[in-house]
């Protein structure tokens, strides 16, 4: 528990993270690890920048959580041109792209079927004949998907899109090196591209306003880091397999701490803690909301408790197991004068008391069923999608499902997330489980968003927020 407390003070701390705007991208960036994204695929990536804003992205695609049984690669090459720093996500930088080329290799017959079908299925006119039905599998043979000089375009059935592009953040930061004898630091670097939204339908033209999982630079990644030298290392041809790793049974019980500030789609900058009682699968949440990509600014907090039910193997994602969360109790602590404002000005019973928030006072929402404003509804139960894994240096990491895009809650088995969240990393083991509510107000808030009953905010809370911005910035 005072590790938990300890992480939390060094997040708030930004662990001495730097971002340049606008960033550097020239070289190559990799994945760190299998990659999980809505639907659920499962694919690596490896991205190269040149100096003269052309680029050859790599991405890989497999059959399995584990990324080590590939179906096919695509080659994409394009131009990247750098704009303004986004005025919706602080911190990050827009950006526009154009593509030249997306090619395909198919790493089976299988695979070749497959997409051949879609591709026949979904695509106009020109991607019909895309491949003649029996054309038997060529290992090495790509085959074009989009060309920009021949207008040709069979993307749209692979869920293809590189809108992440459109928002770029690059954080640079010093690991210390772990071995006695080695003194000093090594440096770290981080690219975060805009994220994928979690309806499939939605994808092909949803313009990101949060982040996917970062990749690393090829050069200066976080050590020791297995998956990032194969990863680089790798071409179409010879797609990237990652070493096989145990897989664990779920140990959810113990407390769990944010590794960063995390940015939510919709613009919401948090971190999280969660404690989870195993015996009586109890569980509770802090989420420390802020108003900037450092999590240094807080604007509220929300400390949630309930119940959650045992956990079944996925059929969905492989590797992943299924839950529902029950959310029974809430309170909420203002921590600025613009949530205190709102939330005075809320309408009577519809968020405790109303005319009686004050900043640094937290306020219990039970009694009014939630809290309208801030889009929080009790008691409330969410669809969930949990696994836990252990990263390289033996740390259990606990992932939570992706919230809905759209800012929606998960609050039916069919909205269920297939992919996650950035992982939790656990501070506390099951027995050193504390039951009294340590207060983390001193240490900066924690948001919400792992299970929280938390709906996204509401339209009216986020102009109020974006105006706010402008006496930021």
């Amino acid at each position: 528990e005072p590790h938990c407390r300890q992480q939390l003070r060094h997040l708030q701390d930004s662990a001495g993270i730097a971002a340049r705007l606008p960033p550097r991208l020239e070289g190559r960036w990799v994945s760190t690890g299998c990659e999980v994204r809505p639907g659920p695929e499962f694919l690596t990536r490896s991205y190269l920048f040149y100096t003269n804003r052309l680029f050859k992205a790599l991405q890989f695609y497999y059959w399995d959580p584990s990324c080590r049984d590939p179906s096919y690669s695509l080659v994409i090459k394009g131009k990247l041109r750098l704009r303004q720093a986004s005025w919706i996500t602080r911190g990050a930088t827009e950006a526009d792209y154009h593509l030249h080329k997306v090619g395909i290799v198919f790493h089976s017959q299988r695979a070749m079927r497959e997409v051949a079908s879609w591709i026949n299925q979904t695509s106009g006119e020109g991607c019909a004949g895309f491949l003649p039905p029996g054309r038997s599998w060529a290992p090495g043979a790509l085959y074009e998907v989009l060309s920009a000089r021949t207008e040709r375009d069979c993307t749209a059935a692979l869920g293809f899109a590189m809108h992440e592009l459109s928002l770029v953040r690059v954080e640079r930061h010093f690991q210390p090196l772990l071995q006695p004898q080695q003194s000093g630091s090594r440096l770290v670097e981080e690219l975060y591209l805009g994220d994928i939204h979690t309806d499939w339908g939605e994808r092909l033209h949803y313009r990101p306003t949060g982040y996917q999982r970062p990749m690393q630079s090829a050069l200066h990644h976080v050590h020791p880091c297995p998956a990032c030298g194969i990863i680089s290392r790798a071409d179409e041809h010879h797609p990237p397999i990652l070493p096989a790793r145990a897989a664990l049974p779920m140990q959810l019980s113990g407390s769990w701490v944010s590794t960063h500030c995390e940015v939510r789609p919709a613009v919401l900058f948090l971190t999280r803690y969660f404690t989870f009682h195993g015996h009586n699968h109890t569980w509770e949440g802090h989420y420390y909301h802020y108003s900037d990509p450092l999590c240094r600014q807080p604007t509220f907090t929300i400390y949630a408790s309930g119940h959650y039910t045992q956990g079944i193997p996925s059929s969905k994602v492989r590797g992943g197991t299924e839950l529902a969360f029950k959310v029974t109790q809430a309170r909420v602590t203002p921590m600025d004068q613009v949530t205190v404002l709102m939330l005075n000005s809320s309408e009577a019973g519809s968020c405790g008391l109303a005319g009686s928030w004050s900043a640094g006072v937290e306020q219990d929402i039970t009694p009014t069923n939630g809290c309208v404003a801030l889009g929080i509804k009790l008691p409330h139960t969410e669809y969930e999608l949990f696994k836990t894994e252990q990263d390289t240096q033996e740390r259990s990491l606990l992932y939570i499902g992706e919230r809905p895009t759209d800012g929606s809650s998960p609050d039916s088995p069919d909205k269920r997330p297939t992919s996650y969240q950035a992982p939790l990393i656990q501070c506390a083991a099951a027995s050193e489980e504390f039951s009294n509510y340590i207060s983390l107000k001193y240490v900066g808030r924690k948001d919400a968003n792992g299970i929280e009953a938390l709906k996204p905010l509401p339209v009216a809370f986020l102009l109020f927020i974006a105006l706010l911005f402008l006496r930021w910035d």
